[in-house]
Order: C-alpha cells, then sequence, then structure tokens
C-alpha cells in the first residue's frame, strides 16, 4: 500500500472586495478618491486640483479662505452684469404691463407730485419703470442706453454699488422734479437714471485716466437736445429729471470712485447712506413745503 500525502488545510473563501461607490451619488462606482478627505467621487463630483480630483465640498471650503477678487473700485468681479439684465426685464415687464392696462400702471408708477406730497413716496422710483406708452422710442433709446452702458459700470462698481448709483440717480432726478417742476407735472421715463449713468462714465474714466471726450460729447448733446429740442419743437422733456439725475450720479460715482483705499467698504456705505439721507431731506423738506402752502 502506498501513502499518501496528506492533502493541505482548505482555506477559508476570502469575501470579495466590495466596490466603493460615490458619496454623493450612491448608485455611481468609482475608484477616485479626493486628494482631501479621501471620500470616494464620481466623475460627476470631481474637481481639478493641483494634485488628482477634490470634491464639492473640498473645494468650497478651500475657498472659503481664498480672497475674493475685487474690481478697481472694491465690488466683486463681475462676470454677468445681472443687475443691468435684472434692470432691463423689469422694464420691459412694466411697460407691457401698461400696455395691457391701457396705462393705468403708467399713471400709478409715474412721478406726480400730488402722490408723493400723499405719501405716495414710490413715485420717486418707480418712475424709472414706465415710460411713455405711445413712444415706444422713449423705452428704446433708454433700454438701449442702459444695454451698453451698464454692464461697464457694474464691472466697475459690482452689483451693490452699481445699483446705487442707479437708483440714486433716479431718486435724485425725481427730487429736482419735485422741487422745479410745476405741481400737477407728470413725468415718466429711466432718462434721469441713464444721465446718472452718463455722469458716473465720466467720473470713472477720469479716475482711470481715460481719454473721456466721448461721453463728454453725448454728456453735451444730450442735455443741449434736452433744452433745444421743447424749445423748438414743444416736446416736453423733463430737463430737472436729466440734470436731477446727471448730478446726483456723478457726485455718488465721485464718492466711490475717489474713496480712499483703506476701509473703502466703510466709505462707500456712509456716500451711499449720506446721499440717501440728503435726497430724502429734500424731499421732507419740499412735501412739508406744499402742504404748508395748500393748507
Amino acid at each position: 500500500m502506498t501513502s499518501q500525502p496528506p492533502s493541505p488545510p482548505q482555506q477559508p473563501e476570502q469575501p470579495a472586495e466590495a466596490v466603493p461607490t460615490c458619496y454623493r451619488h450612491p448608485d455611481k462606482e468609482t475608484w477616485v478618491r479626493c486628494q482631501r478627505c479621501e471620500r470616494p467621487i464620481c466623475p460627476d463630483c470631481m474637481r481639478d486640483a493641483s494634485v488628482g480630483f477634490q470634491c464639492p465640498e473640498c473645494v468650497a471650503e478651500g475657498n472659503t479662505a481664498i480672497r475674493q477678487a475685487r474690481s478697481t473700485f472694491g465690488g466683486r468681479v463681475v462676470s454677468t452684469p445681472i443687475v443691468t439684465y435684472a434692470i432691463l426685464a423689469i422694464t420691459a415687464l412694466v411697460f407691457g404691463g401698461q400696455l395691457l392696462t391701457d396705462n393705468a400702471l403708467g399713471g400709478a408708477l409715474a412721478m406726480w407730485t400730488p402722490g408723493v406730497v400723499n405719501g405716495e413716496y414710490y413715485r420717486l422710483v418707480t418712475v424709472a419703470l414706465v415710460h411713455d406708452a405711445g413712444n415706444p422710442l422713449h423705452l428704446l433709446f433708454n433700454g438701449w442706453a442702459i444695454f451698453v452702458i451698464g454692464p461697464y459700470l457694474e464691472r466697475a462698481f459690482g452689483h451693490l454699488r452699481y445699483a446705487a448709483v442707479y437708483l440714486l440717480s433716479a431718486l435724485g432726478g425725481s427730487v429736482l422734479s419735485l422741487w422745479l417742476d410745476p405741481l400737477t407735472t407728470a413725468t415718466v421715463g429711466a432718462s434721469g437714471a441713464v444721465f446718472g449713468m452718463f455722469g458716473a462714465v465720466f467720473v470713472v474714466g477720469r479716475r482711470l485716466n481715460l481719454d473721456v471726450r466721448g461721453i463728454t460729447l453725448i454728456i453735451g448733446l444730450n442735455l443741449a437736445i434736452t433744452f433745444v429740442l421743447p424749445a423748438i419743437s414743444g416736446l416736453r422733456i423733463s430737463w430737472t429729471g436729466h440734470v436731477g439725475g446727471l448730478v446726483t450720479g456723478t457726485l455718488l460715482a465721485a464718492a466711490l470712485a475717489y474713496a480712499p483705499t483703506r476701509n473703502r467698504a466703510l466709505w462707500h456705505v456712509l456716500a451711499i447712506v449720506g446721499a440717501l439721507a440728503v435726497l430724502a431731506v429734500l424731499v421732507m423738506v419740499r412735501t412739508s413745503a406744499i402742504l404748508a402752502g395748500v393748507s
């Protein structure tokens, strides 16, 4: 008889290694891990890093430690001029509302001194949203100016500062109208805000040592049209809205552009709040005087 060598003991079967899945998408298999937290991430969650890939959470966490880029005048760097586009969209919608309501909406939002005196202060700003319903060129001219100039100023100042320049320019035009226009005059249009933008472009150009002859010519021509055209044609143009917007926009833009670099954000807040306060006081003084005269 021959003896058989003893057979080696049976090794227990090793469990197959579990296939990792993305921590954000458990239904997707992946063998790639985040370089920071080492969690598995699928292609949809991979973000390029200096070495390998990172997950969205780690990228967001890392970005919080990075100082945000700023524009020349202290605002956040703007890639898409969303404030400009929002202004254009809202203005177009309001114009459509004017047509649908037989201009009742225009009458409710126009700058009208008796309405302001009676507490409808919103008219001082909503005037920039309504236009002559019977003259689409009025809307098209202002809309084109906003479309061309708005992105330039929004990238120079950032979203919030640019919005302040636009709105306070519109308010400044309304305030001068409140003081100097006949009491029963109704005014519509974004021209005050547009003239304020013209002044702001001039200030930015001077601050950056750019050639400002072009914008100076535009301002001069538009001021000439403001005063000459009504005299020769009988067409009514609100010179108070134009001049008030131009002065307000120019002064506010100068305060923003020439603010000291040290604590610049604080100076900007003070400039915007200060301009708003001055305009508010002028409104209160004028409405009080009108009410006293009526009584």
